[in-house]
C-alpha cells in the first residue's frame, strides 16, 4: 500500500476524499469522533432546526448494535463480523416532521451534516462509509435502540483509519449536466 497524504484545505479534501471499506482495526479516540461531530453541525439547517441525534457505537459497544442488527436478521449475518471489526459505526438520526417542505429541508440538513462529518474525518486520515441497509427501517432493530416513532435513520456511517484507500472514479464534469439561463 502507498502512502497516502491527508489535506485540510476544502477543495482537496472534497476530491481526495474515498469510501473506505477496509478499516485497520485500531480504535479511534472518542473525542475524536465528537470533535468531528462538532464540525459536521455546521451544516445548513433552516431555521436552526438542528433536527438531528446520533447513536454511536465503539468499542464494547458495538455488540450492542450487532445485537440490534440480529434482532432483525438473526444472528447468522454478514454483517456482525463487519461492526466488531470496525472501530466506529455511528448511526445519524433525523427528527421528522410531518410537514413535507419542512421535512425535505431537514433531510437535507441532516445529509450535509453527513458529508461535513465524512470531509471533516478525511481530513484528519480517518476514513467513512456512508450505508443504508434495510435493517435500518426494522421495528425490532429500532426498538433494540431506542429509536423513536417519527425518527428516521438517515445512515450508518463506519469510520475507521483506512486499510485499503481506492483509487478516484471518474465524475461526469458538472457542464454536462448544466443547463445554463444567463440571456
Amino acid at each position: 500500500m502507498t502512502k497516502h497524504t491527508f489535506s485540510e484545505h476544502v477543495i482537496d479534501v472534497i476530491q481526495e476524499r474515498r469510501t473506505i471499506k477496509r478499516f485497520k482495526s485500531d480504535s479511534i479516540p472518542v473525542d475524536t469522533i465528537k470533535e468531528l461531530l462538532d464540525v459536521a453541525v455546521w451544516a445548513p439547517n433552516h431555521k436552526m432546526r438542528e433536527p438531528w441525534r446520533f447513536l454511536l457505537f465503539a468499542g464494547e459497544g458495538r455488540k450492542k448494535l450487532a445485537k440490534a442488527i440480529a434482532a432483525d436478521i438473526g444472528k447468522d449475518n454478514k454483517f456482525e463480523s463487519g461492526i466488531l471489526h470496525n472501530p466506529i459505526q455511528l448511526l445519524v438520526v433525523l427528527e421528522e416532521d410531518p410537514r413535507q417542505a419542512v421535512w425535505d429541508e431537514d433531510f437535507a440538513a441532516v445529509s450535509a451534516l453527513v458529508q461535513n462529518f465524512m470531509l471533516a474525518a478525511w481530513s484528519k486520515g480517518i476514513g467513512t462509509f456512508w450505508v443504508t441497509k434495510p435493517f435500518l427501517y426494522s421495528p425490532k432493530f429500532r426498538e433494540h435502540l431506542g429509536i423513536q416513532p417519527g425518527e428516521k435513520v438517515i445512515g450508518m456511517i463506519y469510520a475507521g483509519y483506512p486499510d485499503v484507500i481506492p483509487e478516484p472514479r471518474p465524475r461526469t464534469p458538472a457542464a454536462d449536466k448544466l443547463t445554463l439561463f444567463d440571456k
